[in-house]
């Protein structure tokens, strides 16, 4: 029973030969070349300087101006800024209800960011077991062959099968190894996304949990006091006096 249905696939095997394999793989890898591109275009359209965007709504958010900061939100094209639009409202709440909003945010959008990501994952993953695949129906072939007859002719035809198998392989990994670089790029990108999301909500829960505590909170944009300032100031301070005395 086993002798059989090796024979019936070995027979299958020597009458498909590798060459829809080939052809597989080249399809495979017109559609990764797709996906490729259009994630890259997804990810292009969305950047934007988040560290500007974040020091520009927490400086609106201690104003009390939360219109303003939905302004500033809405105007920027970046994933960050339309998780954190959609969780601003909840900034009404507690911090704990704000974190939660945004987790749920960013819940929604990972969907988006992860489209096509599975497909480059698995196409990178077995590209090389599918070309495997293919050497080995084309090293069936080539024995098959060889086993037909002994002659010039028939070892050009071996020779020719082992090399056909080859290429096969070869193949394959031409188009898993791309497929998993730019799969590791794209994931490095929603991976800075995610951080920048949670960086961008910590600041803000910082500034809430600083209301609650009855504490005043600085402008991210105001002007640093240092200690050489702060003598600058004395000195200035006692110039003024002087001259005040001495025109007395």
């Amino acid at each position: 029973m086993f002798g059989v249905i090796v024979e019936r696939l070995t027979k299958a095997a020597v009458w498909s030969g590798s060459g829809w394999v080939m052809v597989l793989l080249l399809l495979l890898s017109v559609f990764s070349v797709y996906a490729a591109v259009e994630r890259l275009l997804f990810f292009r359209a969305r950047r934007d300087d988040t560290d500007a965007l974040m020091d520009r709504v927490a400086d609106l958010l201690e104003q009390g101006d939360r219109t303003g900061a939905e302004r500033v939100l809405a105007g920027s094209r970046s994933i960050e800024a339309q998780v954190l639009k959609g969780a601003l409202r909840w900034t009404t709440a507690s911090a704990e209800a704000f974190q939660d909003a945004v987790d749920a945010q960013m819940g929604k959008k990972r969907k988006e960011l992860e489209r096509g990501m599975n497909y480059l994952g698995t196409l990178g993953s077995n590209a090389p077991f599918i070309g495997l695949f293919g050497t080995v129906i084309g090293v069936l072939v080539a024995f098959q062959q060889l086993s037909e007859g002994t002659d010039k002719g028939s070892m050009n035809n071996v020779m020719g099968g082992i090399a056909e198998a080859l290429i096969t392989t070869a193949v394959g990994l031409f188009v898993a190894i791309p497929a998993v670089v730019v799969f590791n790029l794209f994931q490095k990108w929603i991976g800075d996304i995610e951080a920048n999301v949670g960086t961008m909500s910590k600041q803000i829960t910082a500034l809430m949990r600083a209301r609650e505590t009855g504490r005043d909170v600085a402008p991210i944009s105001a002007p640093r006091v240092t200690a050489s300032s702060r003598d600058n100031d004395s000195d200035g301070d006692r110039v003024v006096a002087l001259a005040a005395d001495e025109a007395e």
